[in-house]
């Protein structure tokens, strides 16, 4: 591909090669276990060969991996069955016995249990830190740390980390980083042009688009590609091909989408700001926002997820307010074509910094419907909370 390209025609054209599959635009289905080899000689070259068996990868699952190198700026991809997946094989990459991480206080649920129940039989310690800490992080790395977990903007708080900062210390330091990138689809953000050795995503939201795969990216640099590819492949990874496919077909639509997620989420954030059950806002892009200064020196978007805060009310009028939705669904995951809403409580994954809002938090998807009605539905939820 050529270089200095647009992101809308990066993301309409990466991964794909016609001439190698008989002019077909979009990268076919290829289903396979056993790869054949017609002599000898190439049998015994197998290990340099891109095809060589079914769990190592296809050409779908290949076109899959260049093109989320071509999305987040990378070096090279792995593609994991999940979110999870792919945030395991990263932190099992750096687990050296007697390692310790450095994990961001915000982090997703998942993440901060592998550390927790998984790596502590290992004898990795975690250290979670401040999101706020920026540079500061220099006085938490030890000898033995091996790993800066990011995560910008937080799971369902969405505070902004200075990446750029953490990032230089971490460099100068030589201990890797890694970030959770799926708020911005890759879209909005490219952290490894910031410093950062790993991105990844639950390419179940936003890269797949339509809440029907389970997905996980993992982008990095070359220099750490082969400990993280040792890890991935010893613990058997791979991917259906289809899901790859769907993957695939959900790039092509991620500008249009996120685009219309940013606009749309907006919208219902500023009539919420401005609504007295609404103590405050979690969106960086808001320009009340505490982080949206820092949110503009490394994104140059919003995607349809933030949070917000109402007045304190118990679950049964809880129950009043969501049990009456139509639109808005409640569910895990996001980052589909459908809006979610769902109470949360933050405080429970905190250990270095405390989450007391004054109220009830709440996560907000804002989807790809029209924003006047969800507005409306919103409006009408409130109004079954006070009655």
């Amino acid at each position: 591909m050529q270089k200095n390209l647009g992101q809308e025609t990066v993301i309409a054209h990466c991964g794909r090669q016609p001439e190698k599959h008989h002019g077909t635009v979009s990268t076919p289905v290829y289903r396979a276990s056993t790869i054949l080899f017609s002599t000898l000689a190439e049998l015994d070259a197998k290990d340099s060969a891109k095809l060589r068996y079914g769990r190592r990868g296809t050409p779908t699952t290949h076109s899959l991996e260049d093109a989320i190198c071509a999305l987040e700026e990378a070096d090279a991809a792995l593609i994991a069955p999940s979110g999870v997946m792919a945030l395991s094989v990263v932190l099992m990459s750096f687990a050296d016995q007697g390692a310790h991480f450095l994990v961001s206080d915000n982090s997703y649920g998942p993440t901060r249990k592998f550390c927790s129940q998984l790596l502590t039989r290992f004898g990795i310690e975690t250290t979670y830190y401040d999101p706020a800490i920026g540079a500061g992080i220099e006085s938490l790395i030890r000898p033995e740390t091996r790993l800066i977990w990011m995560e910008s903007p937080g799971s369902q708080t969405f505070e902004i980390q200075d990446v750029t900062a953490i990032t230089e210390v971490a460099r100068r330091k030589g201990v890797v980083t890694a970030i959770d990138n799926t708020w911005s689809g890759g879209y909005f953000c490219k952290p490894i042009t910031q410093g950062v050795d790993i991105s990844l995503q639950a390419g179940t939201k936003y890269i797949s688009g339509h809440s029907d795969i389970m997905l996980g990216t993992i982008a990095c640099t070359s220099a750490v590609y082969e400990q993280l590819r040792e890890t991935y492949l010893r613990f058997g990874v791979c991917i259906s091909p289809d899901d790859a496919f769907l993957a695939l077909r959900g790039i092509r639509t991620l500008g249009v989408r996120m685009r219309q997620h940013e606009a749309n989420a907006l919208e219902v954030a500023d009539w919420l700001e401005n609504h007295d059950q609404v103590i405050r806002i979690m969106h960086p892009a808001m320009a009340s926002d505490p982080y949206h200064d820092l949110w503009k020196r490394h994104f140059t978007g919003s995607s349809g997820l933030f949070g917000f805060v109402m007045r304190e009310t118990d679950r049964t009028a809880l129950a009043r307010m969501f049990d009456g939705f139509d639109l808005f669904g409640m569910g895990s995951s996001w980052g589909g074509f459908e809006s979610l809403m769902v109470p949360s409580n933050p405080s429970v994954y905190r250990t270095a910094t405390q989450w007391a809002p004054g109220g009830q938090t709440v996560r907000i998807h804002v989807g790809l419907e029209d924003p006047k009605d969800l507005i409306n539905e919103i409006a009408s939820g409130f109004g079954r909370l006070k009655n």
